[in-house]
């Protein structure tokens, strides 16, 4: 099983495209993995023939774990780099096999080389991160703690428990009780994505996120976009114009490590996608060094990748800050979080045709706009770094011929 990301630990199998005794080819595709950023496939090492597949549909293995044997000749193998495997293998998963195939692959060695089915991935350190489990509360006790770690439960699983020990302290009986009465619910198990999306969360939460909002006038951008001859779409408009705004604030998105703040080298912007189980977050680089017609074709590339969850590996993690147009789901306003390697994200709510007060007529006139929320990283900004920022981006979404 290859390092298909630094944060990527294990993935399940969900299609083999090869059996025993087919021949194979260098670099050939011959099977499909699912991680929690996308769906993807992992590639031959050396040509040969296929003399055992350990991989099962369905299974959920290790970075590491054996998924098959290649039987190669010499000259394969010096060709490609490939080395004899050597009968060690990852420790399967829990919930893999209930009887674990044996690593002895002695009796095949009169028959030919066998090689380790590993594959030398580029580590891409995008997307949503794997999730990290964090032990209970200091008031569970090691038993409880433990019992969680084995069930893969983190104490926000467990927040509205009410102990029944001394100062509410949560006993080994509330918790075996909870998980009871759970068990009887209807329930499905939570996808790769699912799981990724709840770790990345948490991690958010764990610093002070603050939001910030304001309307903004959308007449502009619709009437560009309406004489527009490829109507680009509204995200884009705002993450041109985010990205804009960035180049002249770069601060705004920084990152704070100890006593330090980073500021961004390069205004590298993330587009959230709702796919089916969870979102993913393709990322458009140097946003501000390209102009809205330029960026039509990629914009739409990366949106349909992530969609159907393959993105390449140029458009997967390294952004600055994200932008996620929650509007298109019929919501006006929502607070939206930054990833856990970001501080900023900016949301877009749903076009809204409001009254507003002309000083001009003296009387309330009908205006569409929209609200535009920011949140980050309070550690890093204040909520006038974040207003300057916002007004700059609404000077940019009322002037669309600057984008």
């Amino acid at each position: 099983m290859p390092q298909l990301g630094e944060s990527i630990v294990e993935a399940t199998i969900m299609s083999l495209k090869v059996k025993p005794g087919d021949n194979v080819a260098a670099d050939q595709e011959v099977l499909e993995v699912e991680t929690n950023k996308a769906v993807m496939g992992v590639t031959t090492t050396c040509g040969g023939v296929i003399r055992e597949m350990r991989a099962k549909e369905g299974q959920t293995v290790p970075v590491g774990y054996v998924l098959g044997l290649i039987e190669a000749t010499t000259e394969e193998m010096e060709r490609t780099g490939s080395k004899e495997w050597s009968g060690e293998q990852a420790p399967p998963p829990q919930d893999a096999s209930k009887e674990p195939q044996k690593d002895d692959g002695a009796h095949f060695k009169t028959e030919g080389e066998f090689v380790e089915h590993t594959h030398a991935a580029r580590a891409s350190s995008g997307g949503l991160p794997v999730p990290t489990r964090r032990r209970g509360p200091q008031y569970l006790s090691p038993r409880i703690r433990s019992r969680m770690d084995d069930l893969g439960i983190t104490e926000a699983d467990l927040a509205y428990i009410t102990g029944s020990g001394a100062g509410g302290r949560v006993t080994i009986n509330d918790f075996e009780n909870f998980i009871s009465y759970v068990d009887g619910w209807p329930s499905k198990q939570a996808s790769p994505m699912r799981m990724a999306v709840a770790g990345s969360m948490q991690r958010t939460w764990r610093r002070p996120i603050a939001s910030a909002s304001r309307p903004i006038l959308m007449a502009p951008i619709m009437m560009h976009r309406k004489r527009h001859p490829r109507k680009p779409g509204y995200t884009l408009y705002f993450a041109r114009a985010f990205a804009l705004a960035l180049a002249e604030a770069p601060e705004s998105a920084g990152y704070m490590v100890g006593g330090k703040i980073l500021t961004p080298r390069h205004i590298d912007l993330g587009i959230a996608v709702q796919v089916s189980d969870g979102v993913l977050v393709p990322v458009m680089r140097r946003l501000n060094e390209s102009k809205l017609d330029d960026l039509i074709d990629e914009y739409n590339m990366i949106v349909a990748q992530a969609r159907n969850r393959r993105l390449d590996d140029e458009h997967r993690g390294g952004g600055i800050a994200t932008i996620t147009n929650f509007g298109g789901f019929g919501l006006t306003n929502s607070t939206p979080m930054p990833l856990p390697s970001e501080s900023l994200i900016l949301g877009i709510g749903a076009v809204q045709k409001v009254p507003v007060w002309s000083d001009e007529v003296e009387c309330f006139v009908p205006v569409e706009q929209a609200q535009m929320v920011a949140s980050f990283d309070h550690r890093v900004v204040d909520g006038g770094d974040i207003g300057r920022l916002m007004q700059r981006i609404a000077f940019y979404i009322e002037h669309p011929e600057l984008l």
